[in-house]
């Protein structure tokens, strides 16, 4: 028996040797949702993990397996069957070593308690830690699975919010989900629709996720909650000053050009960007960005008054 690893229960289960059947309960049951093996699909360390958590619980939380368990504490590899001499104190009984599938527990469990105890074969059984122990008899929704896709908007549709519909399922089993898309929403964003997702073993849903991707404008470029646009200017108006119109969402908006204005130059016009997602109903700006526009063919007349011009040293 010395081969055999002496396993502490206790430290399993994170309890104090001390410790009331109630904190044991609710120490096994805290572990047992985290490890639970319908909460970990494939893997191996949580399955092992889990049945060690069983089989600790199953010690624990019966008065005479914990006595008999305490009793025989890390000495126990030292004990002896019947008529071989070096008996702990406290330990009588004949230690069963038979060969049936204990369900993975461990060789400490079985040389102590013999063929199981009645423990059973599977993780999932009544006596197994399975749902009925874990969650107190009543076997909860398996989640279902999230879906996701990616829709195109407009800079127009972000500005005033819009809806999607998505066909969600086979063909045969098909349903249409309609979501509101909330104005102001961002590029590279996720619009969660819950419970519209596919559903789990036991029908509840998970969730629907659209990933928004927003298709660029021909005249606007999005900075944020502000959008940026280009006003471009005859450079007579840019030197002696003047008006020009600026695009936006709502319609041309008509700005004043003061004399001397350098191409790059930026006017603010504020309230005509996008509106933000906190529901204060602010507006971004738009940044007009001056650029001047300079005379490709110039006739006689237009090129004696650029040499003049170059001869007043301008």
């Amino acid at each position: 028996m010395a081969g055999v690893e002496f396993k502490d229960y206790y430290k399993i289960l994170g309890v104090e040797r001390t410790a009331t059947p109630k904190e044991i309960k609710a120490a096994f049951r805290k572990l047992a949702r985290k490890f639970h093996p319908d909460f970990n699909k494939g893997d191996a360390k949580a399955e092992a993990r889990f049945k060690e958590i069983n089989e600790a619980h199953e010690v624990l939380s019966d008065p005479e397996k914990r006595q008999r368990y305490d009793t025989l504490g890390p000495d126990w590899a030292s004990m002896r069957q019947p008529g071989g001499g070096g008996g702990q104190p406290g330990w009588s009984g004949t230690v069963d070593m038979n060969a049936e599938d204990l369900g993975g527990f461990s060789d400490f469990f079985r040389t102590i308690f013999g063929g199981g105890g009645g423990f059973g074969g599977s993780p999932r059984g009544p006596r197994g830690g399975g749902f009925e122990e874990v969650f107190g008899g009543r076997m909860p929704d398996a989640p279902g699975h999230d879906l996701e896709t990616t829709i195109d908007l407009s800079l127009d549709e972000v500005a005033r919010g819009t809806t999607r519909t998505v066909k969600v399922g086979d063909d045969g089993n098909a349903r249409t989900v309609e979501i509101r898309i909330p104005p102001g929403v961002r590029e590279g964003s996720r619009v969660r629709a819950a419970g519209e997702g596919a559903p789990g073993a036991r029908g509840r849903r998970g969730d629907l996720y659209m990933k928004v991707h927003v298709l660029p404008h021909a005249q606007l470029e999005r900075k944020g909650d502000d959008l940026q646009a280009a006003v471009t200017v005859p450079l007579t108006t840019a030197v002696l000053g003047g008006e020009a119109e600026v695009p936006t969402l709502e319609g041309p908006v008509g700005i004043k050009i003061p004399p001397g204005s350098r191409a790059g130059r930026i006017f603010r016009l504020r309230g005509h960007g996008l509106p933000k997602l906190e529901p204060t109903g602010e507006k971004g700006d738009l940044l007009a960005v001056l650029a001047v526009a300079l005379p490709q063919e110039l006739s006689p007349r237009e090129r004696e008054l650029f040499e003049e011009l170059k001869t007043l040293g301008r």
